[in-house]
This record gives C-alpha cells, structure tokens and sequence, in this order.
C-alpha cells in the first residue's frame, strides 16, 4: 500500500479501517464507535477494500500497519 492509496480513503473510511483491523465487528464499530448502522459499516469496508487493493478483512490489520511503518 501506498501513502497515495490511503489518501484515497475518507476519514470515515479510515476509522472505520482502523476499528475492523482493531478486531472489532460491524456492530460493534456502529454501535459503540461511529454510531452507524453495521450495514452502513459494511458499505465503507465495501468501498475500502479495492482503495487498499484488498480482498478480505484480515488483510486491512497488515496493510495498515505497513502504513504505518512507511511514514
């Protein structure tokens, strides 16, 4: 992942990124965090996923820390 492809993402999709790769589910995210519904969560991961150039929700911890190491 590039710092390019993380500039694609909103702050919404970024938070929402950074809980799902904290471990935590749809529910818990919009319940307890960004107050959505898990549906709307799950939308965000679904525009998220291809920005990262990611297939599945284990990847997002990984891509995100290489991130964080590059800058």
């Amino acid at each position: 992942m590039t710092p390019a492809q993380l500039a694609e993402l909103t702050w919404r999709e970024r938070r929402i990124a950074d809980l799902a790769a904290g471990g935590l589910t749809n529910k818990e995210i919009g319940r307890r965090r960004v107050h959505l519904s898990p549906r709307t969560v799950s939308s965000h991961l679904y525009r998220v996923f291809p920005k990262l150039g990611i297939t599945f929700r284990a990847a997002l911890r990984d891509v995100l820390a290489k991130l964080e190491e590059e800058t």
